[in-house]
């Protein structure tokens, strides 16, 4: 006879292990949410172990459909930072290397921003496709990158939503099944996870930070996909915009050769890894044809590429209270100013004003006058310029950059 849920639960909580039967049965519809939060918690205080783990995605991607594609298409997953614009200049990037992309993503959550908010900053851009359309968008325009579908993963959806409610996020086997069970039901051939490390980022630890990206490596590879991943710095926030429209204005200064160095840097990284030829890449950059295949493909999603974007009525600039050489501009409490502004949500049925948010004018290492700016705010009404300002230290000595690329990482 089958163990009763609460004997899974018990298991789990006293360091046992489950099969993936087991687990299948214990993130099944008919299982009640204060259940399956128990089992969470478990899992948090207890771990999963590689199998078990294994079997929590291939039950949450059994929860929903499964899409084939009749072509390679290529994938890139960051697991969240301040500034993280890349998906706007690597995803073209990539098409105009002949490389197809379809891409599933999310929206911000906290401090950290969100691609579809970034999109949607576009007047007019549609982020919302079927499946049917995706699939005819990436075989006319090379690339399609929309919102998750109802269809895909749904359990990992549930999952996801009581893990926000119960302080059970985080958990890496929890984290690497939720971000690879939508990433082998979307059927990607090819997938790049840039795991953010440092205080903007998920995981501040490197140690765990390295952890995951192994673990989900080899979850991908259990499932045939061609799977790479790579450690980036999010100690300071990526480029110097931080806002949707800000930063859709930062990637387009990207894709026409004159964005800021780190965003150029990793984009090209990402795309020679799932292109294989920096050559190539750096030509698609140079050419131009990048930004045509972005014009095509916001076109393509209802946008307007040529359309001005959504700008803030006060624009303010922060200066330095002091002269001296920035020590570190602290990528969290940049990420919270800009949520304070609007561009953020606490909830993920917030509404966010894309025109807000922060460029930051200097970085660790940047000698700053006092009174010369630190920072513009882009605001709808007041802001607390002393709270942006205290996110920049400032002190004597000399502050060398940190790499921003910190390591490829193997299974």
């Amino acid at each position: 006879m089958a163990a009763r849920i609460t004997d899974l639960i018990a298991r789990k909580r006293d360091g046992g292990e489950l099969s993936a039967a087991e687990i299948a049965a214990m993130v099944a519809p008919d299982v009640p949410d204060y259940q399956l939060s128990a089992f969470l918690m478990a899992v948090v205080l207890r771990g999963l172990s590689d199998d078990e783990t294994r079997g929590l995605l291939d039950a949450m991607v059994a929860s929903g459909q499964r899409v084939s594609w009749p072509w390679p298409v290529a994938d890139k997953h960051s697991t969240g930072g301040v500034g993280d614009s890349t998906t706007l200049v690597l995803a073209p990037l990539l098409a105009a290397c002949g490389v197809l992309v379809a891409k599933m993503s999310g929206r911000g959550l906290g401090h950290t921003g969100g691609t579809l908010d970034k999109l949607e900053a576009i007047p007019g851009m549609r982020v919302s496709l079927s499946l049917p359309g995706m699939r005819r968008q990436v075989e006319q325009v090379g690339v399609a990158v929309c919102g998750q579908t109802p269809e895909l993963a749904p359990a990992d959806g549930r999952l996801y939503a009581l893990r926000d409610a119960t302080g059970t996020v985080y958990s890496l086997p929890l984290i690497a099944a939720s971000i690879m069970s939508k990433k082998v039901a979307a059927g990607a051939s090819r997938l790049l996870l840039d795991v953010k490390v440092g205080e903007g980022a998920l995981l501040p630890d490197p140690d765990a930070a390295r952890r995951l990206a192994g673990l989900m490596v080899r979850l991908g590879r259990d499932h045939d996909i061609d799977t790479r991943a790579l450690l980036s710095n999010m100690s300071e926030p990526l480029g110097a915009a931080v806002g949707d429209a800000l930063e859709v204005a930062e990637a387009l200064d990207t894709l026409r050769g004159d964005g800021p160095a780190d965003i150029t840097e990793l984009c090209v990284h990402q795309a020679k890894v799932l292109a294989g030829d920096e050559a190539v890449v750096r030509r698609a950059l140079d050419s131009g044809a990048a930004y045509e295949c972005y014009q095509r493909w916001v076109a393509a999603q209802g946008g307007d590429p040529e359309a001005p974007l959504p700008r803030a009525p006060l624009v303010i600039e922060v200066p330095a209270p002091r002269s001296g050489v920035v020590q570190r501009c602290h990528a969290r409490s940049i990420g919270e100013q800009v949520m304070r502004l609007g561009a953020g949500r606490a909830t993920k049925e917030d509404s966010v004003d894309h025109a807000v948010g922060v460029l930051v004018h200097r970085k660790r290492g940047d000698h700053v006058e006092a009174g010369e700016p630190l920072a513009t705010v882009h605001a709808r009404g007041e802001a607390d310029l002393d709270a942006v300002a205290a996110c920049f230290e400032i002190g004597d000595a000399p502050a060398e950059r940190e790499p921003l690329l910190l390591g490829d990482v193997d299974a």
